[in-house]
């Protein structure tokens, strides 16, 4: 999905005819805008096919909350996995490249697929089905809805790799990296436990550091030195990001599990660095 195609749907979604803007419903405010759309051919027979095996039905409602009585404890991941091998969640899984292939390479953990639109959770059900995984799952589920009910200390990493930037200053509360969800993985982390995030967009990577490096409870694995503005820029602005006041950062250089998927390989083409994250959940107090 394209920036503007992101920015079309919440102007659609945020302003109503009178052009004042009102609340969420539930007044959530999320990071993603639900879309109807078809699915083509192709992706349609991969959801029939696949999705009794690898779709967890646990959802409900348009807004993609957790069904009321699921716990993503662990006898929920022994019932669906048959195992007590470690779960490594993914947030965002977009095409299911990443997440398909570290579940073919990594038996001997468990991975969960966590993606709210319909073509994206097709392409990893079709990824999944065509290469026989039994240790991976997908779920169609607003992320931090399914951290709330997890139980503590049972994930052992977590991901989100290239999330929607929501360029716009007015929308950056909708960015998925927040201290609530901070807050929720942290608990829901296993000793040690560390999640790993990347972004091509360099306001994105001041926002994270902004929310997660002086967090409590959290250490930045990071030992690259990156230099990022200290001012936010938004959509149509960004170009002046470069005149702007600029201090040192620490990062981590790329995860070696993560696949040098299509999306990663047009940020490059178009100039963009990547930046990656690991920040280690540690004991609070």
């Amino acid at each position: 999905m394209t920036n503007s195609e992101l920015d079309s749907d919440v102007a659609a979604a945020d302003a109503p005819a009178g052009g004042e803007q009102t609340p969420h419903p539930m007044h959530k405010v999320l990071s993603f805008v639900r879309r109807s759309g078809r699915l083509d051919d192709r992706l349609q027979r991969a959801w029939d096919n696949y999705a009794d095996r690898y779709l967890l039905d646990i959802t409900e409602g348009n807004l993609l909350d957790v069904r009321e009585g699921v716990t993503l404890d662990r006898d929920f991941i022994s019932r669906v996995w048959g195992n007590e091998n470690p779960l490594i969640v993914e947030i965002g899984t977009g095409q299911g490249e990443n997440v398909a292939a570290a579940a073919a390479a990594h038996p001997e953990y468990n991975f969960l697929a966590l993606e709210v639109y319909d073509p994206g959770v097709a392409h990893t059900l079709l990824l999944a089905g065509k290469q026989d995984l039994d240790n991976l799952r997908v779920a169609q589920v607003n992320a931090p809805e399914l951290f709330k009910v997890t139980a503590d200390a049972v994930v052992s990493e977590v991901w989100t790799f290239f999330p929607d930037p929501w360029p716009k200053k007015k929308h950056h509360k909708r960015r998925i990296v927040q201290e609530a969800l901070a807050a929720d993985i942290h608990r829901a982390l296993a000793q040690n436990g560390v999640w790993r995030i990347a972004t091509d967009i360099e306001d994105y990577a001041l926002h994270v550091h902004e929310v997660m490096d002086d967090l409590a409870g959290w250490r930045n694995l990071g030992r690259l030195t990156v230099s990022l503005p200290i001012e936010h820029v938004g959509k149509g602005n960004a170009d002046m990001a470069a005149d702007m006041p600029h201090a040192d950062f620490v990062e981590s250089e790329r995860f070696e599990g993560r696949v040098l998927t299509n999306f990663e390989k047009k940020g490059l083409a178009a100039g963009r660095v990547i930046h990656d994250f690991t920040y280690q959940a540690v004991a609070l107090g």
